[in-house]
């Protein structure tokens, strides 16, 4: 029987690659699961996903799917899909910072959107968590600009900035900025002991914990990491832990179902180390270091929704990720990570009544269109 030809688009957004489809070239949501398995070659036991495009690890095994908005604070519509490797499973529970860069141009070279001048300003829905995201990127002959003199770390080369900022981010998986309503909780977690924890939800829900409490210095690099299976697993069952605390997963069943957030990270203060490129990062260089799993992989860079959490945790005060930021830092968070430095801005307030308020948090990522035809996958 003939595969099924879909008509779709291959882009890089920031250190990430997804698939992009038109909705309107795919069936009823209810068939999406097996076209976008197919599309990235999952599940595969060996982890490479050769039969697909995907890359074998969580970054490179992403679908994003774009339709004109209805809504009348947005211009498009953008669904998030992070498709598992070794599992049939495809989870829509949490967005993807990266990709949210290549969204606003896909939309200004597909024609869903036709801004005038020479920058376009795309207003973005994000149907996972449903925020808006404002993108704003330069234009070169009515199309969106690539070249440009932006390097991004993890990434080669430069190409033209896209700025992101995420519009009250606060809550985006749980409702809550702080799901539990407190900077840091302590959480008893099984084969682990009790161990301290920041849970807090901007962009994506996130679960902080001290390198140190790890036995962890925090410049470790992914390499290293994957070599410590022992340790990934304790990650992962703080992770399933602070899941049910921050109300996302049930049990633990279900926390193990739930493989996108809560994201789990750890933190330290600024400290000398090295990259993947093996390049030095010098501690005067960061405001704190960090590290984080993606769908239980070290990330060789850093998610971005985790980065921008990472940014609106760090001007919370009692947080262990503003326990590890060097003095004197402010809203411009400058975070130490395998791939280079980060900045990310976060905009956060504390209200009369305590409450604590994440106005919005932005960064530059670069975008890029690789190849554009159709995807085939059985029918």
């Amino acid at each position: 029987m003939p595969q099924l030809a879909i008509p779709a688009v291959f882009m890089r957004g920031g250190t990430s690659r997804a698939v992009i489809f038109h909705a309107r070239d795919l069936p009823d949501r209810a068939e999406w699961d097996p076209i976008f398995l197919a599309a990235m070659g999952s599940p595969d036991p060996n982890g490479r996903q050769l039969n697909g495009m995907g890359g074998g690890i969580s970054s490179l095994s992403k679908v994003c799917i774009l339709a004109p908005s209805e809504r009348a604070d947005a211009d498009i519509d953008y669904t998030f899909a992070q498709v598992q490797i070794r599992d049939p499973r495809v989870d829509y529970r949490s967005n993807c910072g990266n990709m949210s860069s290549a969204v606003g141009p896909f939309a200004v070279d597909e024609g869903i959107v036709r801004p005038n001048g020479d920058t376009a300003v795309v207003r973005i829905f994000n149907t996972n968590t449903r925020k808006i995201i404002r993108s704003t990127f330069p234009l070169e002959d009515g199309r969106a600009a690539t070249d440009g003199d932006l390097a991004i770390p993890g990434v080669a080369g430069t190409g033209a900035p896209v700025r992101l900022d995420f519009l009250a981010p606060g809550g985006a998986t749980t409702g809550r900025l702080l799901p539990t309503g407190k900077p840091a909780d302590r959480l008893d977690v099984p084969g682990v002991g009790a161990i301290e924890v920041s849970m807090v939800d901007a962009a994506n829900a996130c679960v902080f914990v001290r390198a140190g409490d790890l036995g962890l210095t925090g410049c470790e690099l992914p390499e290293e990491l994957e070599r410590d299976p022992a340790l990934l697993d304790r990650l992962q069952s703080i992770r399933r832990a602070a899941s049910i605390a921050m109300g996302i997963a049930r049990d633990d069943a279900e926390a193990r179902t739930v493989a996108a957030v809560p994201i789990i990270g750890f933190v330290a203060p600024p400290t000398d180390a090295l990259t993947l490129s093996g390049d030095p990062i010098m501690a005067a260089q960061v405001d704190l270091t960090a590290r984080f799993l993606s769908n239980g992989q070290p990330h060789r860079a850093l998610p971005l929704t985790a980065s921008l959490c990472t940014a609106v945790a760090a001007n919370i005060t009692g947080t262990l990720v503003a326990e590890a930021l060097a003095p004197g830092a402010g809203a411009q968070v400058r975070i130490g990570m395998p791939s280079g430095v980060l900045t990310v801005g976060a905009e956060v307030e504390q209200e009369s009544g305590g409450r604590w308020v994440a106005h919005s948090g932005a960064f530059y990522r670069t975008a890029r269109r690789l190849f554009d035809g159709r995807i085939y996958v059985p029918r």
